[in-house]
């Protein structure tokens, strides 16, 4: 679906009145495409703290060009910033005099990322301090503009060697509609993570299943674990059995026809993982509905449909394939959430009801889950789809400027934050629900 607005503002009109009025300034985001390097720029490293030294060998393995000492005239596509030496509030100023200087000489989508430490694992001064951070990034996240992202990564002490995956998601253009988001690594689970031997097919002889996949963002999904090596199992109801199989013929995956909602479908989809292909090691539980209703109107059919499908079905699927030890070693259970189950949503009290369940899930099983299986969630806002396609147009306008990007995102958008969620290297990134909003201004 195109933005008409964001089209208008490229022109010498639109620029000249974004300018003077004020308006919303949407500008068009990178975003990767195949072969291209990971970021197309040279990053500055700073700070003090246990990851500063190691810093710029490890962008150098990722292929990303690192700089240590500031340069006049000099652009960077990329700040990083150690911040796990900052233990006392009046450390904070650190911050300020590393990013302070070199924010105009952030280029057009440009990337800022903060290294902290978990505040839940030190205490005293140490802890406040790096609670601060969040209050840092995420109004930074609102200033930067030009569709530049800030985030802040906490990284569990032993976990260094652990946080390549989420620094090479978070500096590329794969993030493109992430910003303002804390990501915790390490923290829950395991420290460690495997080293990839191939970045650019991470997930080479893996099956990954794709609930919801015949088309929007459940189609971008299986695109992009595709690219990214995987065998694709899509699942959809046979309404859209068509659809589903044209898309796994495509992509050389497989095609399972089923209502998730059905009592025997955790069942079957687990029998059909486990005996047709030895099991899985990515379950992406996209599937969703919606049927929006203010809730003193709404029906008891509205409302258990949307439970079923949002949140019983990944539950009762989850909980099936760990009982017939489906899920492979070193798995990934990814949800999607969605903004609404953070901030809540007029008319949506099932759905956002649903979606805030499934981050329950994820608090729930980020603990308990065996061999090295990891669970995170991704909540989406305002994505362009066939969905808001059908929103009223000032509804729809709302949505696409109320964030710090001023525009809707794109299924990829949602699919390469899940790609990274799959990634071997991504061992360590657990328990986390990760915003796919363009920060938006409210309840984000």
């Amino acid at each position: 679906m195109s933005d008409r607005y964001q089209f208008f503002t490229q022109t010498p009109l639109g620029r000249f009145l974004v300018q003077n009025l004020g308006l919303p300034d949407p500008v068009p985001l990178d975003r990767w495409t195949g072969g291209a390097p990971p970021v197309q720029g040279t990053v500055l490293v700073g700070g003090t703290g246990r990851l500063v030294d190691a810093l710029p060998g490890r962008l150098d393995k990722l292929g990303i060009t690192a700089a240590t000492e500031r340069l006049d005239g000099q652009r960077y596509k990329g700040l990083v910033l150690d911040a796990t030496g900052i233990t006392t509030s009046t450390d904070l100023v650190a911050a300020r005099d590393f990013l302070a200087p070199v924010l105009r000489s952030l280029e057009t989508c440009g990337r800022v990322v903060v290294l902290g430490t978990p505040p839940e694992l030190v205490e005293g001064r140490e802890r406040v301090a790096q609670r601060a951070l969040e209050g840092l990034t995420r109004s930074l996240g609102k200033e930067v503009g030009r569709g530049s992202t800030v985030q802040l990564v906490y990284v569990a002490p032993g976990a260094e060697d652990a946080a390549d995956s989420t620094l090479a998601f978070l500096l590329s253009p794969k993030s493109a509609y992430v910003s303002g988001q804390v990501v915790r690594v390490g923290a829950t689970g395991t420290t460690d993570a495997p080293a990839l031997g191939d970045w650019d097919r991470p997930l080479a002889g893996k099956v990954a299943l794709v609930t919801g996949a015949s088309r929007g963002i459940g189609e971008q999904i299986a695109r992009v674990l595709h690219r990214d090596g995987a065998t694709v199992v899509g699942v959809d109801v046979p309404q859209a059995a068509s659809e589903l199989k044209v898309l796994m013929d495509e992509l050389d995956g497989r095609s399972l026809v089923l209502d998730i909602t059905h009592a025997d479908a955790p069942q079957r989809i687990a029998h059909h993982v486990k005996t047709e292909l030895g099991g899985v090691d990515v379950v992406v539980h996209n599937a969703g509905i919606t049927r929006d209703k203010k809730l003193a109107n709404m029906s008891e059919d509205r409302w258990q449909s949307v439970i079923a499908v949002n949140l019983a079905a990944p539950e009762l699927i989850t909980a099936e394939l760990l009982a017939q030890e489906a899920i492979n070693p070193n798995g990934r259970v990814i949800g999607v959430a969605s903004i609404a189950g953070i901030a809540g949503n007029l008319g949506q009290t099932n759905y956002a009801t649903s979606k805030a369940g499934v981050i329950g899930l994820v608090d729930s099983l980020a603990r308990e889950l065996p061999d090295g299986i990891t669970v995170n969630a991704v909540a989406p806002g305002f994505i362009e789809t066939r969905m808001t396609a059908a929103v009223p147009f000032a509804t729809r306008e709302v949505g696409r400027r109320l964030n710090a990007m001023s525009q809707g995102g794109q299924p990829v958008d949602v699919a390469e934050t899940i790609a990274w969620f799959a990634s071997p290297a991504s061992a360590a990134v657990n328990g986390n629900v990760v915003r796919v909003c363009g920060q938006m201004m409210l309840g984000a």
